[in-house]
């Protein structure tokens, strides 16, 4: 089940698999740990975590891409950042974890890239600085029992494929809550016609960000709603302590400083789900650009670039596309208990659905 079969109403055209895959090359692979029961033991579980891979051009390419990024709040970490910003290159895969992973799967990439392309004087630097982002999920896994290893982060990079992307609690999204329901990995695309041409863009997203009252769903505030008098949940707790991870993915011929202004509009999509970006939130945002092949070559390369003028009607597709990402995790979200007992409940699609109806906001079956 995904947002769109509910008949929760988004805007934009989806692309043939409302999936950042839609965008030709991008591969994403999932390693997902669960494992035990019960009380908290450090180092035994129950574990909850996971890691997730995405490859611009796939993993078999050597080729850069340009990219830009943007921190909304900086309480949260994405390495490989301060080379993005001084070159505006993106060379390898991004990953996605828990944040005690980051350290592992960060030295496992690189282990892997020369492992299978082989470094070059040209590339050096580059495999050494990949990029890999965290959220916290130690509400439910066992995050001081470090257990992302190497050959989980192998099977998560050998494992990306394109076509359809597991959804929910699966990969670095295993563990995660989002707006106090099950969160994890969300994906959605968009096709975009400009007077450039036609284009895919597409968004990745690991939510574990907001607050159950301030969840909002086509515009409606199902959050509040779900936690008026008489609602069959727990309450969430009162200060948000979470992060999301937002990647775009074109294949518009944009540059770098391009990249970085579509990095920015992510938060508008946040805003429409109702985020405050919170003090102890890390919302960081990274955006690449299949176009461009071979800019990592030692010639003089021609590059396309995208003019400014239609730069708008991407714009509108990444707010589009990442916000409908974010509501895909929460619908693919399902009810999980973790360490000690805790149980963080799925997102009530049947109450939502009655919620969004009575607003008239349902898009009902023909």
């Amino acid at each position: 089940m995904r947002a769109r079969a509910l008949g929760i109403p988004f805007t934009g055209t989806p692309g043939p698999l409302d999936a950042i895959t839609d965008v030709p090359g991008v591969e994403v692979g999932h390693r997902t740990l669960i494992s035990g029961d019960g009380k908290l033991v450090v180092g035994k579980g129950p574990v909850r975590t996971g890691v997730t891979a995405i490859f611009p051009r796939g993993k078999t390419s050597t080729d850069m891409v340009y990219a830009g990024w943007f921190s909304l709040n900086g309480n949260g970490e994405m390495t490989g950042t301060t080379w993005i910003d001084e070159a505006g290159q993106l060379y390898g895969p991004v990953l996605l974890t828990n944040t005690h992973s980051v350290g592992v799967v960060r030295d496992t990439a690189i282990k892997w890239a020369a492992e299978r392309w082989k470094p070059s004087a040209n590339l050096e630097d580059a495999f050494s600085l990949p990029v890999v982002a965290e959220t916290w999920d130690g509400r439910l896994n066992d995050i001081f029992g470090f257990h992302v290893h190497p050959p989980d982060v192998y099977a998560a990079l050998d494992g990306a494929a394109g076509g359809p992307v597991a959804e929910g609690s699966v990969g670095g999204g295993t563990g995660m809550v989002c707006h106090g329901f099950k969160g994890g990995i969300g994906t959605a695309s968009r096709v975009v016609k400009t007077g450039a041409g036609e284009f895919r863009l597409g968004a990745l997203v690991q939510c574990n960000y907001g607050l159950r009252p301030q969840l909002r769903i086509a515009g409606i505030p199902v959050g509040a709603e779900l936690e008026a008098p008489g609602h069959a949940f727990a309450q969430p707790p009162t200060a948000e302590h979470g992060s999301i991870i937002v990647i775009v993915a074109t294949d518009a011929p944009l540059l770098p400083h391009q990249l970085k202004r579509l990095a920015r509009r992510v938060p508008l999509a946040l805003g429409r789900m109702g985020s405050v970006s919170g003090d102890s939130s890390g919302d960081i945002f990274l955006a690449f650009s299949t176009a461009n092949a071979h800019v990592n070559q030692a010639a003089i390369a021609p590059v396309q670039s995208f003019p400014n003028s239609e730069i708008t009607w991407l714009f509108e597709a990444t707010v589009d596309a990442a916000e409908e990402a974010i509501v895909n995790a929460l619908v693919a979200g399902r009810t999980m208990t973790g360490v000690n007992g805790e149980t963080v409940e799925g997102l009530p699609l049947e109450r939502v659905k009655g919620i969004l109806r009575r607003h008239q906001r349902l898009v009902e079956p023909p």
